[in-house]
């Protein structure tokens, strides 16, 4: 099976002879931590097999966010930890999506569109739903950076899982419509109106080609169900990273073959790329360091919990003895077992990192 660390570590030294002095210091570290990401460089443990015999050595993870090996339990916990913002109403899924005039300013200031396209996409929801044609209140927001596509090219959007109602300002609780929270065109206007304004003050606006603001921007909107299935939907995309392991199908003659599902006509197809090309595109969707690709808004923000526990409250049938429903999620650790005899395999050695020069 091939690995995203096997083309790293066969073809990331030519890439990083040819652009290393360009790359940024987030890219290198990406590109270490994967390749060395369970192996002997990072060290483990020997366990033992009393009942075959066997030994078998267990490595350490690199735990980075960016690599396909070190985030499915992330995924469990942080379900773990959304108990508290659950609320028994429908929700809904809001995507904006960045137009591709503004794509080659965010790939060069990553941090500050970024921080950007999360501020005015929430200030403009917030503010469309308090609307009283629409919701009139304020709704919670949960929203998650993505910046790919299925082939790995870049394309900026923030998923939003949004209550599918919302507190007034005189403490009530008002639910927005089964099947519609806000008009989709409305809601593209004040975005980019907001974002515009944004770059003008940050000086940025003669940096972008005029015409974008003249075009129809990009806003879904869509029913995603209860609070709990919701956020299950949205547990994939906090910790997914680019490419998974499992699309890898071929590493051959420098080039590098993976699968993704065309999302018109939902088809299995097959891209194939220069490994260097490849690598170029894995690693433009690396995130600044400490950047933060989950992010609270409205009654979900924390400095809105108190009100948060009062819609909860309101909109419960009778107090809540137990507290909120807890999601399910998987076990925190599972003991290691022979993968001969199925026996309990023992920790008997700790294994120190073993670093090799870099190439």
């Amino acid at each position: 099976m091939v690995e995203l660390a096997e083309i790293f570590r066969l073809h990331g030294p030519q890439y990083r002879a040819q652009f290393g002095a360009r790359m940024l210091p987030s890219h290198l570290r990406a590109m270490q931590d994967i390749e060395h990401c369970r192996t002997a460089s990072l060290g483990g443990q020997l366990y033992f097999c009393h009942y075959c015999q066997e030994q078998r050595y267990s490595y350490h993870s690199c735990k980075n966010r960016h690599c396909p090996k070190c985030q499915n339990q992330q995924a469990n916990q942080w379900l773990q930890a959304q108990q508290s913002l659950l609320l028994p109403i429908p929700h809904f899924l809001v995507t904006f999506t960045l137009p591709a005039e503004l794509r080659t300013l965010a790939r060069s200031q990553q941090k500050t569109i970024y921080n950007l396209l999360f501020r005015t996409s929430s200030q403009a929801l917030l503010q469309l739903a308090q609307d009283p044609r629409f919701v009139g209140a304020r709704l919670g927001l949960v929203g998650v950076l993505h910046t790919w596509t299925r082939q790995l090219l870049y394309h900026p959007h923030v998923h939003y899982i949004v209550t599918g109602g919302g507190l007034t300002d005189a403490g009530r609780w008002r639910s927005s419509r089964p099947a519609f929270l806000v008009p989709q065109e409305p809601l593209a206007l004040i975005f980019r109106a907001k974002l515009r304004d944004a770059l003008k003050k940050l000086g940025l606006f003669t940096a972008v080609d005029r015409r974008v603001w003249k075009k129809r921007w990009v806003v879904d909107c869509e029913p995603v169900g209860s609070g709990q299935a919701a956020f299950k939907y949205l547990a994939p995309y906090v910790f997914r990273v680019a490419l998974s392991n499992n699309r890898l199908r071929q590493l051959a003659n420098g080039q590098v073959t993976f699968a993704y599902k065309e999302s018109a006509t939902d088809q299995l197809k097959h891209c194939t790329l220069d490994a260097q090309e490849f690598i170029r595109r894995f690693l433009q969707h690396v995130l600044p360091p400490r950047f933060s690709k989950v992010r609270y808004y409205g009654l979900l923000s924390p400095s809105h919990r108190q009100q948060l526990a009062q819609a909860r409250n309101l909109l419960a049938p009778k107090p809540l003895l137990d507290g909120p429903k807890k999601l399910a999620v998987a076990p925190a650790s599972v003991a290691l077992r022979c993968p001969n005899c199925g026996g309990l395999l023992v920790a008997t050695q700790t294994l120190k990192p073993h670093r090799e020069r870099p190439p």
